[in-house]
């Protein structure tokens, strides 16, 4: 009879699997994907006002070029704000360090919910809000979403009401298109640039490291500011939230990105009824087969996920996902999940945002020399929903 190959690592294997383990755990992999979160029920105020644009702006097609970029920025400036940030930090000798920051944000309903970066707010103690006046509005920060650099927070609105910014729609942008940026770029309110779509499905990363597919590239100015503003249409739509730009002195040189709007329009709900956004996951660690290849490592399948560790009380472990032995025997590859091939771990970032708790996955997983289907019910993980240390 003929023998089965085992496929073992030494001691001193394992502590690298791990060590590479603990990198893919904590977002350090490659390949980039865009999260399309299908959520629980939405909060109507938050995405009632997709796709109005605002009366007050004529045709464009009737009107200037000049015309338009005037009467959007009339209509939509009043809507955009300026945040202002304030953290503290104990140095080493035990005094307080006091950092300041700013950013831009869209009103996205009239009970004051703003929508920002999440680079924006992060770590601050303190938020404020202006609208471009003297007035300084208190903020306070009702969730984010550091996998898609997205936040909101929230301000009493006041008795005169608020400027919304409308959505527009993401999916029906096209290369040339123009568009309109206003924010605050270096402490001045308001500013309005303008320029068009200078490509699509950009593959950007968050500042976490998590990848952000399909943004929009655009030559429009944009500079430390401006993030967390708007991009606008020239209907005045909000079609992308200005998060990035690719500069090696640190300024504009024409190359900026935004998060897509239609992922907003996905993950504000979340945002504001648990401050979170709660996906699914299987609760394994999960390092790439081709990386471990790379570094040496004998693998049975060219390309595919080890799983390597398996949460307890997970969906993985429900479904009898098995993970490395303590003396090194290789258990479970994963090789496709719903057909679609798993060849690092982002490509299960981009299955799995798309699905909902309760949802079932077919995992193509190789076993013990040979190929088996292994179906895993998402759900829930006890306190996993911040991050993604496990997938």
């Amino acid at each position: 009879m003929k023998g089965k190959n085992v496929y073992q690592l030494s001691a001193r294997q394992l502590l690298l699997v791990a060590f590479l383990a603990a990198f893919a755990a904590a977002g350090i992999t490659l390949g980039l994907f865009y999260i399309k979160e299908r959520f629980g029920t939405a909060d109507p105020s938050a995405v009632a006002n997709a796709e109005k644009a605002p009366a007050v702006i004529s045709d464009p097609s009737t009107v200037s070029d000049e015309q338009n970029n005037i009467e959007v920025y009339k209509a939509v400036a009043p809507g955009v704000v300026f945040i202002s940030t304030t953290s503290y930090t104990q140095d080493f000798f035990g005094g307080i360090q006091e950092g300041r920051g700013t950013g831009s944000g869209s009103v996205i309903d009239q009970e004051g919910h703003i929508l920002t970066n999440y680079h924006v707010i992060e770590g601050a103690q303190k938020l404020t809000v202006s609208f471009g006046g003297e007035k300084v509005y208190p903020a306070t920060y009702v969730g984010g979403d550091p996998d898609t650099d997205l936040a909101v927070i929230k301000i009493d609105p006041p008795a005169g009401g608020l400027t919304v910014v409308p959505f527009g729609d993401s999916d029906k942008l096209v290369v040339g298109q123009k568009v309109l940026a206003i924010g605050n770029p270096f402490g001045l309110d308001r500013t309005l640039t303008t320029g068009v779509i200078s490509g699509l499905q950009r593959p950007i990363r968050a500042r976490n490291n998590r990848p952000i597919d399909a943004a929009i590239q655009t030559d429009a100015s944009i500079n430390p500011g401006n993030s967390g503003g708007p991009l606008l249409d020239k209907y005045g739509r909000m079609i992308g939230i200005n998060s990035q730009i690719l500069s090696p002195a640190g300024g504009s040189v024409g190359v900026g990105f935004a998060v897509p709007v239609n992922i907003a329009k996905r993950v504000i709900p979340q945002l504001i009824q648990f401050g979170e956004v709660r996906r699914p996951k299987l609760g394994a660690t999960l390092p790439s087969v081709s990386e471990l290849r790379d570094r040496g490592y004998r693998m049975p399948v060219e390309e595919g996920l080890l799983v390597y560790q398996v949460a307890p009380d997970s969906p993985a472990a429900a479904a009898g996902l098995r993970g490395v032995t303590p003396s090194g025997v290789i258990g479970d590859i994963i090789i496709s999940a719903d057909g679609q091939p798993m060849r690092d771990v982002d490509d299960l970032y981009r299955l799995l945002d798309k699905k909902q708790f309760g949802d079932t996955i077919q995992l193509e997983v190789f076993r013990d020399g040979r190929k088996v289907t292994v179906p895993v019910k998402l759900t829930p993980m006890a306190g996993s929903s911040r991050g993604r240390r496990a997938e």
